[in-house]
C-alpha cells in the first residue's frame, strides 16, 4: 500500500468514527460531516432519505432514550481513485425507559454498506445503506443514567480534550 491509499483509508475510517461519535454526543454538525452534501441514507426500515433527514429522525428517537452507545468495527474498504466502498459493521445499544421506570436495553448489530467519493478535499459518503444482522432486547441491571461524566451534548468531558475534531 502507498501513502495515499493509507491516508484514504485511515480518513474513510476516522468519518466512520466520527459519525458515532456525533450522534452519541447529540453533535449534530458532527454526525452529518460523514456525508457529502446530497448524500442519502437508507435506515429501512425507519428511514430512507437525505442524510439530513436522517439527523431529524435520529435526534427525535435518540431524546427519547436514557442513553445510546454506537460503535464501528470490522472495517473493510475497497478504493478505486476517488471512488471508495465500505463495510463496517456497527453495534448499537439503546437504552429505553418505559413509563413504569422498567429499563431495557435494545442491541442492534449490522453493517454500513458506504459508497465514497472524494470531493473538495475530503472524503465523504454518497450513499449508505444499512443492513440488520442481528438484535436483542433485555432487562438492563443498572440505571438508566451514568455518574461517570457522560453526557449527549458538548457539555461531554471529550469536548475539553479535543480542540479542534469538528468536521
Amino acid at each position: 500500500m502507498d501513502l495515499a491509499e493509507l491516508s484514504a483509508r485511515a480518513a474513510i475510517t476516522d468519518a466512520l468514527f466520527r459519525y458515532c461519535r456525533g450522534v452519541d454526543r447529540m453533535d449534530r454538525a458532527v454526525a452529518l460531516s460523514l456525508w457529502h452534501p446530497g448524500g442519502r441514507a437508507d435506515y429501512t426500515p425507519w428511514y430512507d432519505g437525505d442524510a439530513e433527514g436522517l439527523m431529524d429522525y435520529l435526534w427525535e428517537a435518540h431524546a427519547t432514550l436514557a442513553a445510546h452507545a454506537h460503535q464501528v468495527h470490522n472495517v473493510l474498504i475497497e478504493l478505486h481513485g476517488d471512488r471508495a466502498a465500505s463495510e463496517a459493521y456497527y453495534t448499537a445499544v439503546l437504552r429505553l425507559e418505559t413509563p413504569s421506570g422498567r429499563l431495557i436495553d435494545r442491541v442492534v448489530r449490522g453493517r454500513y454498506l458506504d459508497t465514497w467519493s472524494w470531493r473538495d478535499g475530503a472524503w465523504g459518503v454518497e450513499e449508505r445503506r444499512v443492513v440488520h444482522d442481528i438484535e436483542s432486547v433485555t432487562d438492563a441491571r443498572t440505571s438508566g443514567k451514568t455518574d461517570g461524566g457522560s453526557r449527549r451534548d458538548t457539555a461531554d468531558p471529550s469536548y475539553a480534550v479535543f480542540t479542534n475534531w469538528r468536521g
